[in-house]
């Protein structure tokens, strides 16, 4: 039978959590700032548009309340992005553009979202104050009503159709200039990162414009009957369970593996101490070097778990050749070199992610110039989280007392890492490490841990920082 499916890359996974977490914390100063800007700022557009252009149409008090309360369930059915979300909108937002005043569209939609953010509040018991959200999310409708307005173009016709379109394409613009600068304000999160997750929100706008644009000209002579769309909203919410169901699942994996890979280093660990201590020191260097190297999350997922098992295969090496105190004989060395393969047929069993895994742990003790075990992969064939756990493993090794050595001076550590770049090390990991040096103020390789694998041994001299 095979492993179930881990369907997210580690960049969507890492931010789905974090917004799902983020909703049940208390806003930070700095996110609450940035959100107060972008409340303002719309809100000041909103009430100007509202005052200062001219309505083509009377404003009905219980159609807008009917739309809007339409909008607000429309805003309730979220298809998880990353960092945000989308939703059906559109098939409300266009006919309330067209068949309510459009100088008043703006401030309805913002009442829709603030009332659909508080009720998901309510629902989720979450932070207060995350519902006023919903004003700045209401920033996409400003923009196509002042198009739309500017054009002349507020009653629904289909000779205003190239103004509908440059008021999408307006609102698309608009929209995604918010989403980007709301969260890499607010929350740091990376332009480029953000950049990748708006295909959804935007292929769902634009397939259900259309259908909203159906209905606003369908209903010109009765604008309630464009409310019919909300017949739609069912099947929407149909999709929306299962979509986050598979979201949740594969977070679910996820999260199972990272304990499986826990409970294997705990293991490890209990077997020998040196190497389980050893172990940690490598995960969180490596881990240091990556985000310094710039590697993309997956890379990074990748790195970390790869480090934290790179030696589980040392399970099935004997204790005797684990914990020899001096150096270790040919046939001892054959052995010993057989872990990263014993490691990567244990991850295989595991499946899934820890199946990708276990071609980073296989692969751990390759060398650049292709003189490693036990596959003798050269330079780029050798997967990245492999080429950094290999040099990070063999830094932490030199820099860490042995029962039959001492550790090795960070200078003497650094030139050993200097002379095997571009042979044993790969040159881009060897800079990086170097960096991650001397940028620590105290690097967790200096810690106070007696932290080493026993077994870690100088190999023979045409190899002096080679780990097994």
């Amino acid at each position: 039978m095979s492993a179930p499916t881990h369907e997210l890359d580690a960049a969507t996974e890492r931010r789905i959590e974090q917004t799902r977490e983020r909703w049940f914390r208390k806003q930070g100063r700095r996110e609450r700032v940035v959100m107060l800007l972008f409340n303002v700022g719309f809100l000041a557009g909103a009430l100007a548009l509202a005052l200062i252009a001219e309505p083509a149409r009377g404003l009905s008090p219980l159609l807008a309340l009917a739309f809007v309360g339409s909008l607000a369930i429309a805003a309730r059915i979220e298809f998880s992005v990353g960092a945000g979300s989308a939703v059906p909108t559109q098939l409300v937002f266009v006919p309330m553009l067209l068949l309510l005043p459009s100088s008043y569209v703006p401030l309805l939609v913002a009442a829709a979202l603030v009332i659909s953010a508080a009720s998901a509040q309510l629902q989720a018991r979450a932070a207060p104050g995350r519902a006023l959200n919903g004003i700045a999310d209401a920033w996409f409708s400003l923009c196509p009503a002042l198009v739309i307005i500017a054009f002349d173009a507020q009653l629904p016709a289909w000779e205003h159709l190239p103004v509908y379109a440059l008021a999408f394409g307006a609102q698309v613009a608009v929209d995604a200039f918010i989403y980007i600068a709301r969260l890499h304000l607010s929350l740091g999160v990376p332009v480029r990162k953000l950049l990748s997750e708006l295909g959804l929100s935007e292929r769902v706008d634009l397939l259900l414009t259309p259908l909203g644009l159906l209905a606003a000209i369908a209903a010109t002579g009765v604008p309630a009957g464009a409310l019919l769309v909300v017949a739609l909203f069912p099947l929407l919410i149909g999709f929306e369970r299962e979509r986050e169901g598979r979201i949740e699942r594969s977070l679910e994996l996820g999260r199972a593996y990272r304990g499986t890979a826990l409970l294997l280093r705990d293991l490890l660990e209990e077997e020998d101490e040196y190497t389980g201590h050893h172990t940690e020191d490598v995960v969180a260097l490596s881990v240091q070097v990556a985000e310094r190297m710039r590697v993309d999350e997956d890379t990074l997922r990748a790195t970390e778990m790869g480090a934290l098992l790179h030696d589980i295969g040392k399970i099935a090496v004997p204790d005797e050749i684990i914990n020899k105190p001096g150096p270790l004989n040919e046939e001892e060395w054959a052995i010993m070199r057989n872990h990263t393969v014993e490691g990567e047929r244990m991850l295989q069993q595991v499946g899934g992610l820890l199946a990708s895994v276990g071609v980073v742990v296989r692969a751990s003790h390759e060398r650049w110039d292709g003189g490693g075990y036990p596959d003798g992969l050269v330079g780029e064939a050798i997967p990245v989280a492999a080429r950094i756990i290999s040099a990070c493993d063999a830094f932490n090794a030199m820099t860490t007392d042995r029962s039959y050595r001492k550790a090795m001076s960070l200078e003497i550590a650094l030139d050993e890492l200097h002379k095997h770049s571009g042979t044993q090390f790969a040159p881009a990991v060897v800079d990086a490490l170097v960096a991650v040096v001397a940028s620590g103020p105290e690097p967790v390789w200096q810690l106070d841990i007696a932290a080493a694998d026993t077994a870690s041994a100088v190999e023979p001299e045409a190899h002096p920082v080679q780990q097994p």
